[in-house]
């Protein structure tokens, strides 16, 4: 029996690397993939058969060009398929939802945003609004394509694998069952999973963005909160509930302001969205409109929204000082409106950043803006949904025709 089975367990572990392959890295010939994955070419074309099969990539022969009209036999190239399976990307905002609809090989095909007022972000509400907005993402798709799932980046602590939302104080949600309240709402058979925003925005850095070169990596993500993702070894850390990170509820200074997680002189009071506009000399409540307006006033040259991001780089040189000296990475990502403050102020940064980071770490690390926008955390929420389907796709194809099968 050992002898049957062990040979078509290693088809189906070749079937997953390959498909991991060609979502890393988008679309690859024969060549390419007979190269990265260190199989000979006849078993590259079993495993691209199988995979075509099962509907999840097609095979094309590119024209030939000017360049080479008859150089040999061109090899196939091998891409996800535009009606195959597609990923559920949800990112909760204080103030709105984004969700996308993403296909293997991390593109982007629908996206769809609904904004949450104060009297809709009650866990309850934000679960229902997902649920619509799932239903309205499956109109925008083709009609053979099929979700894998729904992963959802949290601006808060998950507790994890139960899908417990621990804290997400700018919601102000305690202990809420966000997973079981999506499961309850969406399609039965539908997977769920939950990520903190900034472990999802370092995880799609690290796979498609500002940090594909490195293996020890700092996210740094500046919304209304400020949330943090790390890297090390190219591996989470999650601690062991999976909550570590929380850097913007670090202690910046003991005698400053309140915060909302119930601390004082929290990290994000000094270099979040509230503290630029409050340094700015806006009343505004912190949303992305008032943060970009600022932004726009201080490339203009306006005095006071230029003194808000310098006042907001120099607390953010001492944040990024004190984690250089802490984890010594090798590459730190600034997103959201960090991003813009790093392109603004990056001379007030590095002036704080060489003044604190001890000498040999502060050499080895750069300072990044984030590669993929606002889009980080969208797309490391869809890498939650593709991890079934990437490990073992034969059996997820399967799970979908067997109630199929039972039907007939």
């Amino acid at each position: 029996m050992s002898g049957v089975s062990r040979p078509d367990g290693i088809r189906r572990h070749n079937v997953a690397l390959l498909l991991d392959s060609v979502h890393r890295h988008g679309p690859s010939t024969r060549a390419e993939l007979t190269a990265r994955l260190e199989l000979n070419r006849s078993t590259i074309g079993v495993l691209v058969s199988d995979l075509c099969a099962l509907g999840l990539v097609q095979e094309t022969v590119p024209p030939r060009t000017a360049r080479a009209p008859r150089a040999g036999r061109p090899s196939h190239v091998v891409a996800p398929r535009a009606d195959g399976p597609y990923a559920v990307a949800v990112d909760v905002e204080v103030d709105r939802l984004t969700a996308a609809a993403v296909r293997v090989g991390g593109e982007l095909v629908a996206r769809r945003v609904e904004r949450l007022p104060p009297s809709r972000r009650s866990a309850a509400s934000v679960a229902r609004a997902i649920a619509r907005i799932v239903d309205r993402l499956a109109e925008d798709m083709p009609s053979a394509a099929w979700p894998v799932g729904v992963g959802v980046s949290i601006p808060g602590t998950v507790s994890l694998p139960e899908g417990i939302v621990e804290a997400a104080p700018n919601l102000e949600w305690s202990s809420e069952p966000l997973g079981q309240m999506l499961t309850d709402l969406l399609p039965p058979g539908t997977t769920v999973t939950l990520g903190n925003d900034a472990d999802l925005g370092v995880l799609a850095e690290h796979l498609r963005g500002a940090a594909r070169d490195a293996a020890d990596v700092v996210y740094l993500n500046g919304k209304v909160g400020v949330g943090g993702g790390i890297l090390v070894g190219g591996r989470p850390l999650s601690g062991m509930g999976g909550l570590a990170g929380e850097i913007g509820h670090t202690v910046f200074d003991p005698d400053g302001p309140p915060c909302r997680c119930g601390g004082s002189g929290c990290v994000e009071n000094y270099i979040g969205e509230a503290a630029l506009l409050r340094l700015a000399g806006r009343t505004d409540p912190p949303d992305a409109e008032a943060v970009s307006a600022v932004m726009r006033a201080a490339r203009s040259g306006d005095p006071a929204a230029c003194a808000g991001v310098v006042g907001v780089a120099r607390s953010l040189g001492q944040v990024l000082a004190n984690l250089v000296n802490l984890l010594n990475p090798q590459v730190i990502v600034l997103g959201g409106a960090l991003a813009d403050v790093l392109s603004l102020a990056r001379t007030d940064i590095t002036a704080a950043l060489d003044r604190q980071a001890m000498g040999a770490a502060r050499r080895m690390v750069q300072i990044r803006t984030s590669g993929l926008g606002s889009d980080s955390s969208l797309l490391g929420a869809a890498e939650l949904a593709f991890r079934p389907l990437l490990a073992d796709p034969s059996a997820v194809v399967a799970s979908r025709a067997a109630p199929l099968l039972g039907a007939g």
